[in-house]
């Protein structure tokens, strides 16, 4: 990070006093070059309007010829405008700080870059840097100095113009791709030239003072100016830009992020069209449910249009939703792609704005934050190591967690982004852009976004999702997001749990038909439905006789036609459902009672007229028994219900997804009544036996 502060000791003094320097902040002119209208050069122009900095553009409009910084030296072409537009200038008071500014950030204002100009006592100062660039062969050269850093950097420097006076920008004959950078060093190692140096140094930090926030230099102890961040230090600079001079404060929040928006509110023309490309890579749970949730997205179906990339083949289902939206290439190829939104399998999109949130925030690539429930993961990352590989920034907890929101410049997103179709078809216009011989797809995809300069955000303004856990995806059943209750929970219980659940303490909704049995939803349509398929698909019935190898002693005393949970691998899954979804309820209906609800029989009972139509009257060998209707009476079968016969009190309707609860023992003598048609599927649970 160039740090534009902590100059050496004085080696001929400038010719202006203190005084007067302070006293004409409006003759110091801020120049730069820039070519093309970048991110980072937006983000220049608003620090230098915040502090009033008087700033003249270079080139602008101008065709770069200065070469690629990325692979080679180059920036010859700055030099030549710069000798350009001094030869133009007639006020010879004028101070002038010529800087990149794609790369820059202003700290603070003129008058405080004045007084540390006057400080270092030079007339011309240049920026320093620990690495000597692009001609090692000439460290030798360079004068040793007691502290800071000891090689030129071009990237700042706070010149007066008798700089041609000085031969500091004499008439060169150096092409375009010239190193602007070894230019100068070769002025700087001639000691009849060289007039000063400013340090640099990479230990910077950031200071929230009074609704502003500076960059600290702890080595030196001093608040740097202008912050300049040069090669792999990029990243740095935009990490520091995300709240310098004053973007986010923890008094304000983020001061620009209603900034430069496209509304899509109470658009009178068709909103853009968007390119969603879906990504399914690896076995995924719940992808009918994200395809569901991708048709509530509140956007114009007509200005949609969807790309499936699906490795999977057994998540077919996709082939039902591609008629559902107009299918196109990719964003590139279709001219009238305004915007192309990644969108991987897992992402479980819950805000249906988030894509015309993204869309409003009218920036190059943007990531709706989402997270993995319970975990810091997120879809972005808040810095890179040195590897290039994930590292922690400081406020990234922050940020996950929602204690600081905004929309964050970052290095890495993943999963869910939208890319604006003008840079794909431009900067980003590559076709192996997801291709590396070392890294994965998606940080192969970042980092050549990186290497052009191209900014990527992370917005957490709103709440839009998670995503979902794919490590222990089991693929060998039916349903197999029946199993998903431990390693995406919400997800499972969004499926499968009744949606009244929640509102049984609150509403009342819990029933009592007959003494001491308490009636209450729990289960979904879709959770009864998979359920007695995943039943019907094992299909290894008892034959409903007293002998019985599955339990304990091989024999029952009162037997069903029944699959037990344990027999199709669902007894761990049931028992969390019991632990998380039961014992609450059973706790509030018998006080004093506290279950860790242990089971040595679980199962889903079969009745059919011609099969076993009915059961005996019976004890339950339990100290309270679960039983959930799977189907619908009056739909699916006729007759059936539950007759307790010491209260003489019968439940001849079940509803579908409703749990019976009633004592198992002594009290509670109890018979199925009879199945006069169809098939009746019931779920049962002996608890605490």
């Amino acid at each position: 990070m160039w740090v534009k502060d902590k100059p050496c000791a004085a080696q001929k003094h400038c010719g202006i006093s203190e005084v007067q320097l302070l006293c004409l902040p409006d003759k110091l002119l801020v120049v730069t070059v820039a070519t093309k209208e970048t991110d980072g050069f937006r983000r220049f122009l608003r620090s230098a309007k915040h502090f009033n900095y008087t700033v003249k553009v270079l080139g602008r409009g101008q065709k770069w010829k200065g070469g690629d910084y990325m692979s080679a030296p180059g920036g010859g072409q700055k030099v030549k405008l710069l000798k350009a537009a001094l030869e133009k200038m007639k006020d010879k008071e004028k101070i002038i700080l010529f800087i990149d500014s794609y790369d820059v950030v202003f700290a603070s204002g003129p008058k405080e870059l004045l007084k540390k100009f006057q400080q270092a006592r030079h007339k011309v100062v240049f920026s320093s840097e620990t690495l000597i660039w692009p001609d090692r062969h000439l460290e030798d050269k360079y004068p040793h100095v007691r502290e800071g850093n000891r090689f030129l950097g071009s990237g700042g420097k706070c010149v007066i113009p008798v700089i041609q006076q000085l031969g500091i920008v004499p008439c060169c004959a150096y092409s375009d791709i010239y190193s602007d950078q070894l230019f100068f060093t070769k002025l700087y190692i001639n000691p009849e030239k060289r007039v000063g140096r400013l340090s640099l140094q990479n230990e910077v930090v950031l200071k929230f003072e009074d609704g502003r926030v500076r960059a600290r230099n702890v080595l030196y102890d001093t608040l740097p100016v202008i912050i300049h961040g040069n090669g792999p230090t990029k990243l740095q600079i935009n990490y520091l830009g995300n709240y310098i001079p004053k973007v986010w404060t923890f008094e304000t929040g983020c001061t620009v992020c209603h900034e430069d928006l496209r509304p899509l509110t109470g658009l009178k023309s068709e909103y853009p069209l968007v390119v969603i490309g879906i990504f399914i890579q690896q076995p995924t749970p719940f992808v009918t449910v994200f395809f569901e949730r991708l048709l509530k997205l509140r956007y114009p179906k007509n200005r949609l249009k969807l790309f499936i990339y699906n490795q999977v083949m057994r998540h077919n289902v996709v082939h039902v939703f591609l008629f559902l939206l107009p299918v196109s290439d990719m964003c590139r190829q279709d001219k009238d792609c305004e915007y192309f939104f990644n969108l991987d399998i897992e992402v479980v999109l819950k805000n249906e704005d988030t894509l015309k949130i993204v869309v409003e925030q009218n920036l190059p690539i943007v990531a709706p934050m989402i997270t993995r429930v319970g975990r810091l993961w997120s879809n972005f990352w808040g810095a890179l190591s040195a590897e290039g590989y994930y590292a922690r920034s400081e406020d990234y907890v922050d940020i996950v967690q929602g204690r600081r929101l905004g929309v964050w410049n970052v290095p890495y997103v993943s999963s869910v982004f939208l890319v604006k179709g003008s840079l794909l078809r431009s900067e980003l216009s590559e076709h192996d852009l997801f291709t590396s011989d070392v890294l994965d797809p998606d940080m192969a995809f970042c980092d050549k976004v990186r290497s052009k300069g191209v900014f990527m955000y992370a917005t957490n303004m709103h709440t839009f999702g998670r995503i979902l856990s794919t490590e222990n995806y089991e693929t060998q059943h039916l349903h197999n997001d029946l199993w998903q209750i431990f390693e995406n929970t919400l997800d499972w219980e969004e499926r499968y749990i009744h949606e009244n659940y929640t509102r049984i303490m609150k509403d009342k909704l819990i029933e009592t038909p007959c003494p001491d049995v308490y009636w209450f939803p729990i289960f979904s349509d879709i959770a009864c439905n998979h359920l007695v398929e995943e039943m019907e698909h094992f299909g290894q019935w008892s034959g409903g006789g007293n002998k019985d190898t599955r339990i304990q002693g091989g024999y029952e005393n009162v037997p069903t036609i029944d699959i037990h949970m344990n027999q199709v691998g669902y007894e761990k899954e049931w028992h969390k459902l019991l632990l998380d979804y039961v014992a609450p309820i059973t706790e509030k209906m018998y006080p004093g009672y506290y279950t860790k609800a242990q089971f040595d029989l679980a199962f889903v009972v079969r009745y059919k007229p011609d099969e076993q139509p009915s059961l005996r009257p019976h004890h339950d060998a339990s100290t309270f028994t679960i039983n959930i209707a799977l189907n619908e009476v009056g739909h699916d079968y006729q007759g059936g219900g539950c007759r307790f016969l010491r209260y003489n009190c019968s439940i001849q309707a079940p509803r579908k997804g409703w749990a019976l609860m009633h004592p198992g023992r002594l009290t509670h003598y109890h018979e199925g009544l009879p199945t006069t048609a169809g098939v009746r599927y019931i779920a049962v649970s002996f608890v605490d036996p």
